[in-house]
């Protein structure tokens, strides 16, 4: 599989995404659970059939452009808003980047990284594959100069803090549902949803700026425009109320270009335990 994905790094970036676009299609058509659960969120967040159709495409993108993004050439950046970046950075107090499920959530580190990473570098949370060879595949492809990795346990976190108290920079998606006892019910569209704390914990112990980005994935495979955005609120010292002034920035965001969101994502379900 590890070679698989070596062969098609070497494909046009372009020829991936079209043929991520029409396995979207496919899995919208073929799979009843996922077209009921895509709809429904759209609809919650008060999104018509204008912008639904768009996002079905993009979500089959997201996987297929993985191995250019992954173990292939480096892809067209561009930037709106990396004066947000040098202003956080020159503070020295760190910052914590806050990504939804939007556009390619996958380049937004690795185009900090390679702007500011020699500099500050960045830590990313992630959760740990269940397949053996998908977990070293994503470990080694994701770890490059400038970027760190560290999976969602106890010590990811406090390596997180660490990073933050070095004036360095971290990522996280805070519309990802975190296990159950690590979040708060605060609204998002209106509806609740069990969303993280850690984000506005990590900001409030260590005073570090708060951004909120996304990586927006230009058309015929011309790369992507990163953006970037100060949170432009002060998060509130009690959780529930942070949780869903985040929600409400991310929802900002994402109107931006709902086109691109991931609508498919179970955002609303239940946490499940956490393990061990």
């Amino acid at each position: 599989m590890i070679t698989l994905f070596r062969f098609l790094s070497i494909l046009p970036l372009g020829l991936m995404q079209g043929v991520g676009w029409l396995l979207g299609w496919v899995v919208f058509l073929l799979s009843r659970v996922y077209r009921r659960r895509f709809l429904s969120n759209a609809h919650q967040a008060g999104y018509g059939r204008q912008q639904w159709r768009g996002a079905v495409g993009p979500a089959g993108q997201l996987v297929a452009e993985l191995p250019r993004l992954w173990l292939g050439r480096p892809v067209t950046i561009q930037w709106d808003g990396a004066q947000h970046i040098e202003a956080a950075l020159a503070l020295g107090r760190g910052i914590v980047f806050l990504t939804p499920h939007l556009g390619c959530f996958e380049i937004t580190a690795q185009a900090y990284a390679q702007r500011f990473g020699q500099r500050q570098p960045m830590t990313v949370l992630f959760r740990p594959a269940r397949q053996p060879w998908l977990r070293t595949l994503v470990a080694t492809a994701r770890s490059r100069p400038g970027l760190h990795t560290v999976p969602t346990t106890l010590a990811g976190v406090k390596q997180m803090l660490k990073a933050l108290r070095q004036g360095q920079s971290v990522g996280l998606l805070p519309d990802q549902v975190p296990p159950l006892g690590l979040g708060v019910w605060a609204p998002f569209f209106g509806q609740p949803a069990y969303t993280m704390t850690l984000s506005a914990r990590l900001a409030q112990q260590t005073g570090a700026t708060v951004l909120v980005a996304w990586g927006e994935r230009l058309s015929w495979g011309r790369g992507f425009r990163i953006h970037v955005r100060p949170l432009g609120v002060e998060l509130p010292a009690e959780m529930t109320a942070a949780a869903a002034v985040i929600n409400q920035a991310m929802a900002q965001l994402i109107a931006e270009c709902p086109q691109q969101y991931l609508w498919g994502y179970a955002r609303y379900k239940q946490p499940r335990e956490e393990q061990g």
